[in-house]
């Protein structure tokens, strides 16, 4: 049986070390990633303890946070890729002395235990000050946000959830909303039984079952997600 339709292509990554590969890695961060627009506008915010959350920043970007901020760390919560604007990330913490760490963090869907669990170690273990960041600096650096903000500096869920908001360009009237979803999972069956956060999501909490339950209550608009294209 025939299956119709286009294979998409592997990406290859661009060769850094050539005159073209370089100009292809810069429009890939530039117009590919929507680079132009955080020129200007780095959604940049200081959540406390030597920690900031911006959006992608550019190499140019990388070197004003090490200047002026002394950055040590970069938490890229996209995970690793291929394209240039993930290359070229990598290429200036290297020269600059950064450690940078792959984080894979999800948008649209419930987190993992097992991210949860990384996200604590990092924030142990990393040199500080840091920053972290995905693509727009709404939702993945909003729910590492809110983990930031119980793990390390103590707030009660409830007051580290404020991480998730329009402040930061977080909305939750579409699939994104099931980060805020997590959270009051939390908050209705695991704090009103004097659970903490950690031993809720160790022994209570059910992603699927979250997801469900955010789905059927229609939290979910689509057309929403397809009109603002974020990643």
């Amino acid at each position: 049986m025939k299956v119709f339709g286009k294979r998409r292509k592997r990406h290859v990554a661009a060769d850094l070390s050539t005159v073209q590969g370089r100009r292809r890695a810069n429009m890939e961060l530039t117009l590919g990633d929507h680079g132009f627009l955080r020129e200007h506008f780095q959604n940049l915010h200081l959540i406390g303890q030597e920690m900031w959350r911006s959006n992608q920043p550019s190499p140019a970007q990388i070197s004003e946070h090490v200047r002026q901020r002394g950055i040590k760390t970069i938490l890229n919560l996209r995970g690793p890729s291929s394209r240039g604007y993930y290359l070229l990330e990598r290429e200036a913490c290297e020269a600059l002395g950064v450690n940078m760490i792959d984080i894979q963090v999800r948008s649209r869907d419930t987190p993992s235990v097992e991210m949860i669990h990384e996200a604590r170690r990092v924030f142990q273990e990393i040199a500080y000050p840091a920053l972290m960041h995905c693509k727009s600096g709404a939702d993945r650096a909003g729910i590492m946000a809110v983990l930031f903000a119980h793990f390390q500096l103590g707030q009660p869920i409830r007051v580290a959830a404020k991480q998730l908001s329009k402040k930061y360009l977080h909305l939750r009237e579409g699939k994104t909303g099931l980060l805020d979803a997590f959270f009051e999972a939390y908050l209705r069956d695991g704090e009103s039984q004097d659970l903490s956060f950690i031993e809720w999501v160790d022994t209570v909490y059910d992603a699927d079952q979250v997801k469900r339950d955010f789905l059927d209550s229609g939290g979910a608009r689509l057309g929403l997600d397809r009109l603002l294209r974020r990643e």
